[in-house]
This record gives C-alpha cells, sequence and structure tokens, in this order.
C-alpha cells in the first residue's frame, strides 16, 4: 500500500475521532485494500448505535474521499 494513501487516511480518521468519542465511541483502520477500499471498524458506543451506518458513510468516508479522491467506498468490518 502506498504510505501516502495510509497517512491521508489516518489523517481523515484523526479529523473525525474527536466527534464520534464525545458520544463515547471511536473509529480504528483496518485495513486499505489493492481496490482502495477501506476497512474500518467502529468501536465503543458506535457499535450499537443505529445510525452509525449514517456516521460512516456521511461522516468517515466523506472525511476519507476529501483527503484521498480515489478512494473506492469504506466498510465497516466487525
Amino acid at each position: 500500500m502506498d504510505p501516502d494513501i495510509l497517512d491521508k487516511v489516518e489523517k481523515a480518521l484523526a479529523e473525525v475521532r474527536p466527534f464520534l468519542q464525545t458520544d463515547g465511541g471511536d473509529v480504528s483502520l483496518v485495513e486499505i485494500s489493492e481496490d482502495l477500499t477501506v476497512k474500518i471498524r467502529l468501536h465503543g458506543t458506535c457499535v450499537g448505535c443505529n445510525v452509525n451506518q449514517i456516521t460512516l458513510k456521511a461522516g468517515v468516508e466523506t472525511s476519507i474521499k476529501k483527503y484521498v479522491p480515489d478512494i473506492k467506498e469504506v466498510i465497516q468490518v466487525a
């Protein structure tokens, strides 16, 4: 994986992390696949939250694509 892409994805996650932590949640990077799909894991209150898919797409994915427009999608893994 291109270290520049990894660095940019980590910066994007650092940008959204304070908002998640305010509500008792968090996010971590699991993997960036060859086809530029980012796999993340939600933690804390984000796991059982009924709007975590909105958080994933509107928050996390939007932030990551701002830094790395070539990212195909962001998915949550268990």
